[in-house]
């Protein structure tokens, strides 16, 4: 036998209409609810089935089940008449004004559709002006999904606040709870983290109830990245950063300041910047040949922007080396040029030993322990916080140097290494695990580029060992390691744009399709994404800068193509995606 089961869109809707007009002609009611006086007519049945509360009430053995008024004193009467339309409408009006009793009348009658509806007028009417606000609210009344997005959008937003004395009084009412989540966020934009410490200490005077869980907030504070003039001020003023616990925190982080070598292996969350977007510097380079600039531009891979980083170079480099331990960035050597003001287009390249390394949490260059050898176009690369720089050459007409030295950060100094089987220069470097590959270059006897590569294991290695050549010989050239393999890419006097893959297990090099276009002196990375990126360079057969991105996504490790992505600012990105 066959049936249809079949559903009416407007039977509920015409229920609750009915009922809505008995209400208001105060027809066959047969309770009433009082709140602050004032009375307001109902119907049991209605009431029972959008009410756990009253559904409760009006069962037959309770007290209440029969009364013809019920007083509700918890509540106020505009808490109850905004609940009341609700019930019998389903629309409900929030407003700040309002929130707060609707809220009270839901929580207190088991009306959890309303609840859910004032959770919700929470979490999309977040403004600076009103998120302390609607954070108290959530916490009070424990809408955990508007209290996360209430101190997520506090957070992020924490700058715009903080600049506002209106906005600012706000944060001095928040609730603890809510502060203690604000402080614990990774990503703050543009927020310094004094003036958090100083929001903190603020907020404890304006709420001295909470005293003794003034470890608890300050605990969340991350000390390191406080210059150790203002910490060391600051905990003379402030009794709250005197007490055992936050005076051990505070010396910790003043003996961070002072272990200036040693601070890339110490970071830790106290030391780590509130940041979760990691970000790619283009340190150096330029337009012209032998004219580097020395402003530093940031690119932001998800949104393709570049923005100039606000501290410039110390010197206008090329040919440097560069890396990054514990999120410091290192500048090793290079040749600094020098241009003539008079004749611009007389220039002099002074090859250096000296080393700088540029702190992001304060913005600051400093100036370490220089290279025992002034060193360019030289790889460098680091290995369990070690820095190595291997071979390149001193001043131009010099011959290459077959030298390694590495950067102990616990001693502050360089110690030399293990040096090269031959003196090279022009090569490239890439590390796998604690292994060191070292592939092509020019050498001393030699004129031509180089096929050859070296591996070092950088712990356990006594001496550099040959491994397979490349198919290809190689000069200035870059590497780059991806899912346990090495790319090697681009280089000069090359007629061709062939990538070449090497698999360690196998000793094996294998060519890969080429790129679309030959370049050289290109900036090259590689992600935590299987993507490595080529900023820049110039074209052999064009013979100028242009500032191309290029972007080869590693995938499966199988042969892809370049695909253009889209221009931005004549800035072409292209793709090299492995299917």
């Amino acid at each position: 036998m066959n049936y249809y089961l079949m559903c009416s869109n407007s039977h509920g809707e015409g229920v609750l209409s009915r009922y809505q007009s008995l209400r208001l002609d105060g027809r066959m009611c047969d309770v009433v609810l009082k709140a602050e006086g004032v009375e307001f007519p109902a119907h049991r049945t209605l009431l029972a089935c959008s009410s756990d509360y009253f559904w409760s009430m009006f069962q037959d053995y309770t007290l209440k089940s029969a009364a013809r008024i019920i007083s509700l004193p918890v509540l106020s009467s505009l808490g109850l008449e905004q609940i009341l339309d609700f019930i019998y409408t389903s629309w409900i009006s929030l407003s700040l004004t309002t929130l707060e009793v609707t809220l009270q009348a839901a929580c207190y009658l088991q009306i959890t559709h309303a609840v859910d509806l004032c959770t919700r007028y929470i979490s999309e009417s977040i403004a600076p002006d009103n998120c302390c606000f609607f954070a108290n609210i959530a916490a009070r009344y424990g809408l955990s999904e508007a209290f996360d997005d209430c101190n997520s959008f506090i957070g992020s937003n924490m700058c715009r606040i903080l600049t506002s004395e209106e906005y600012k009084a706000e944060l001095m009412v928040l609730n603890i709870d809510s502060l203690q989540e604000v402080l614990v966020a990774e990503e703050m934009p543009g927020v310094k983290e004094i003036d958090l410490l100083q929001l903190v200490l603020d907020w404890l005077e304006c709420n001295p109830q909470s005293a003794l869980q003034s470890n608890a907030l300050l605990s969340r504070i991350r000390f390191g990245l406080i210059p150790p003039k203002e910490l060391s001020q600051l905990t003379a003023l402030k009794h709250a950063l005197r007490t055992p616990f936050l005076h051990s925190v505070v010396e910790k982080a003043l003996n961070y300041h002072l272990q200036v070598p040693l601070q890339p292996l110490l970071q830790s969350v106290h030391t780590s910047l509130r940041a979760t977007k990691s970000k790619i510097l283009l340190v150096g380079g330029g337009q012209e040949e032998n004219r580097p600039k020395n402003q530093i531009l940031t690119y932001e891979p998800r949104s393709k922007k570049f923005q100039p980083l606000s501290t410039a170079l110390p010197n206008k480099l090329q040919h440097q080396g560069l890396c990054v331990v514990g999120n410091f960035l290192f500048i090793l050597g290079g040749e600094v040029v020098h241009v003539d003001e008079e004749n611009e287009k007389s220039a002099m390249m002074t090859v250096t030993d000296q080393v700088w390394r540029y702190d992001p949490r304060f913005g600051q260059w400093e100036e370490m322990e220089p290279l025992l050898q002034k060193r360019a176009q030289f790889a460098c690369c680091v290995v369990e916080g070690v820095i190595f720089a291997i071979g390149g050459r001193g001043q131009r007409g010099e011959p290459s140097l077959s030298s390694v030295e590495r950067y102990n950060m616990r001693e502050g100094c360089w110690h030399s290494g293990v040096s090269l089987p031959y003196s090279v220069h022009g090569h490239a470097c890439a590390t796998i695990g604690t292994g060191i590959y070292i592939s092509g270059g020019i050498h001393v006897n030699n004129l031509e580029s180089s096929k050859e590569v070296l591996f070092l294991n950088a712990v356990k290695g006594y001496a550099w060992q040959r491994r397979s050549n490349m198919s290809i010989a190689r000069f200035g050239h870059q590497m780059a390691t991806a899912r346990g393999r090495i790319y090697t890419f681009l280089g000069m006097y090359e007629p061709f744009c062939d990538i070449e893959r090497y698999s360690p297990e196998q000793n094996l090099w294998t060519r890969l399709k080429p790129q679309l276009n030959d370049r050289f002196c290109y900036g090259l990375t590689a992600t935590g994404e299987r993507r490595v990126l080529l900023f820049g360079g110039r074209k052999w057969q064009e013979g100028h800068e242009l500032n191309t991105i290029w972007q080869p996504h590693l995938q499966h490790f199988l042969p892809g193509v370049l695909r253009k992505r889209g221009n931005r600012k004549s800035k072409e990105i292209r793709e090299l995606s492995r299917r």
